[in-house]
């Protein structure tokens, strides 16, 4: 049977660091690698079952004006397009 594709060449296995040089290279390619591409900010710590957090200095207007926008927010009906009105421009 003909085979179409040829066997790859018999090679010896060659590491990056055989010879001073390429270490070298390799030293150098990691660190323009790393300027290049920074490694990521470090993610912050999650938190433990913790929703809201009290920040002291808040005054209880803004507070009750916060918890009233949320509470009018929830409780609006959603709308669809089909129930939009359009108005013309003055």
């Amino acid at each position: 049977m003909f085979k179409v594709t040829p066997n790859p060449p018999d090679t010896d296995p060659v590491s990056p660091y055989e010879s001073p040089d390429s270490k070298k290279l390799n030293d150098a390619a990691e660190r323009a690698l790393d300027h290049h591409f920074p490694p990521a900010e470090p993610k912050p710590p999650k938190r433990k079952g913790q929703l809201f957090s009290v920040c002291l200095g808040i005054n209880t207007e803004a507070l009750l004006a916060n918890a009233s926008e949320d509470i009018l927010s929830i409780s609006a009906p959603p709308t669809s397009p089909t129930t939009w009105t359009v108005h013309a421009a003055p």
